[in-house]
């Protein structure tokens, strides 16, 4: 459902997931057509909703909205949905799009006090670092109740609006992780290609190790998350990308033993400067798929450690410059 927003019209909606949505699902997990996997904002009706029914809120992105909307099968109810740009909760609330601002737009845009009689709105937990609460009530007379991390957990949470401490804490299970790495895939896949076309044309010789560091940081990264070392992704993502590039380190000090110890320790020593940059950038993409970071903490990291990166990285080019201009010179 897309298009223009009607702001008084309440639209009628189901808890029936379709094959249809499930498609759109496929599509959003594999980043295809990322900006199109929305639905209107504005008010829907679930099932046969009263004056005196629920009012839960959601974000315009179509796996936010269809996982409430199931998880509401058999409740009549209201569904008021912000304009997020086709963003999650989670993700929109850090970018302020599932906010304060836009929570009362949405209110009076739709008309919902003429809607229902309670004054109340159900919010996921996950919304609450964009809104604040206090400032919805002041604006508009709604109070703010938040729900559960999971829409699952709403049918138990709704008989006693009292949600438990495991309702409370956030999981990111390895199920959640591995549905990340297609998007992840898609968006590393030119680069991908350009060293496969250029190994295929030219014998680029770095090309493994480089298709390495990237499906490191794209594939391995999120599988291996919790137990990587350290609290930062892009350290977590330096260590990933070490652990990548010894074999080829390895390699390369190990396949000319007659060449002088220099030049075999520097032709390892490039790997392990140029590769895990390369896995600690990608990794940076996680901190926005995660509930694991925050919008400073993201931020402090970014400035933090993405000139080590590039330190690294041009060290590493630098060492390898250096290597082929000596070789050259010396006849080698």
């Amino acid at each position: 459902m897309t298009g223009a927003t009607d702001h008084r019209v309440v639209r009628p909606t189901t808890s029936a997931i379709m094959l249809g949505n499930r498609w759109d699902h496929f599509l959003a997990r594999w980043a295809i057509n990322r900006s199109g996997h929305r639905v209107a904002p504005g008010l829907y009706a679930l099932g046969k909703p009263t004056a005196d029914s629920p009012v839960f809120v959601s974000a315009n992105y179509t796996l936010s909205f269809d996982a409430l909307r199931e998880a509401l099968a058999g409740r009549d109810s209201y569904i008021l949905v912000l304009d997020t740009d086709g963003i999650n909760v989670w993700c929109a609330a850090g970018k302020g799009t599932f906010g304060t601002d836009e929570l009362v737009q949405r209110i009076e845009a739709t008309g919902l006090k003429d809607v229902v009689h309670h004054r109340t709105l159900i919010l996921p937990q996950l919304g609450a670092p964009g809104v604040a609460a206090h400032l919805v009530t002041k604006r508009t007379q709604f109070k703010i109740e938040y729900g559960p991390v999971r829409a699952t957990d709403l049918p138990e949470y709704l008989k006693t609006h009292q949600a438990t401490p495991e309702m409370r804490r956030v999981h990111f299970p390895l199920r959640d992780r591995i549905v990340l790495i297609p998007v992840e895939l898609v968006a590393v896949l030119p680069v991908l290609i350009v060293v496969i076309v250029l190994d295929l044309i030219g014998g680029f010789v770095s090309s493994p190790a480089i298709i390495a560091a990237i499906l490191a940081g794209t594939v391995l990264f999120p599988i291996l998350l919790p137990w990587l070392p350290t609290h930062a992704f892009s350290t977590k993502g330096l260590i990933l990308g070490g652990i990548v590039a010894l074999p080829f380190a390895l390699i390369a000090f190990l396949s000319n033993p007659n060449a002088a110890m220099w030049l075999r320790a520097t032709g390892a020593l490039t790997w392990l400067l140029t590769l895990p940059p390369i896995t600690a950038f990608i990794t940076l993409n996680f901190t926005g798929s995660t509930t694991f970071t925050s919008r400073t903490g993201v931020r402090r990291e970014i400035f933090a450690y993405i000139p080590v990166m590039a330190w690294l990285f041009g060290a590493g080019i630098a060492l390898t410059i250096v290597r082929a201009a000596i070789k050259i010179l010396g006849g080698a």
